[in-house]
């Protein structure tokens, strides 16, 4: 089994991302488990989830999608993993994340550790001291639906070479999503909100802004 996945499945790495999900709280997903029953769930049920992940026989379930109106006018489509996934979301992103910190160019200020939207603007106060009086803001339309994947994933593929990792991410991408108690399947773009409350991006969220 590939290394990654291995400090994935760490218990640590594990109860780690559990205690993230309980603080971040967060809405229950298909399956209707609060935050509040993770803990004892996952002691009694961990070992036959994580021997399924290195089986490659486990099957997230799929997200709750939910509206969120945007001040503009019009709605966000959110997707609310169940807590289980969640966490086990939250365990990949907690080994990927410094993997994939390191591609990011050094002005890029968005969704990533120990920077922020006021860092940003303190350097675009820079760059009006220095005499640039030009900012563009750029939006784009309806990016988290319309992520491909195959690409996604061929950028994951170059950077970790982790065929059971990369397998578990594609089934997350492909878990389909609940719609008005309807199922849908996802061919294309990620759940935004996989990791409801923490950014409100899935774990890949990072790997998606270089997409950007």
């Amino acid at each position: 089994m590939g290394s990654l996945l291995e400090k994935i499945l760490e218990w640590d790495n594990i109860q780690r991302a559990m205690k993230r999900v309980c603080a971040n709280k967060g809405s229950s997903g298909v399956d209707g488990m609060k935050v509040e029953d993770l803990d004892l769930y996952m002691f009694d049920h961990w070992k036959e989830i994580e021997q399924a992940i290195r089986e490659r026989r486990y099957k997230p379930q799929p997200v709750e999608r939910v509206e969120i109106p945007k001040e503009n006018g019009g709605v966000r489509k959110l997707g609310i993993p169940t807590v289980v996934d969640r966490t086990i979301q939250q365990a990949i992103a907690q080994v990927l994340s410094p993997i994939f910190e390191r591609q990011f160019c050094e002005n890029s200020y968005g969704f990533r550790p120990g920077r922020s939207c006021e860092q940003a603007i303190v350097k675009l106060l820079e760059y009006f001291n220095d005499g640039n009086i030009w900012i563009v803001d750029i939006d784009l339309e309806k990016f988290f639906d319309t992520v491909p994947q195959d690409r996604l994933m061929s950028i994951i593929n170059r950077t970790i070479h982790d065929g059971d990792t990369e397998s578990l991410i594609r089934k997350y991408l492909q878990a389909g999503v609940m719609v008005n108690g309807k199922y849908e399947d996802t061919p294309t773009g990620t759940p935004q909100g996989g990791l409801c409350g923490y950014r409100h991006k899935p774990p890949y969220a990072e790997i998606v802004v270089m997409l950007s």
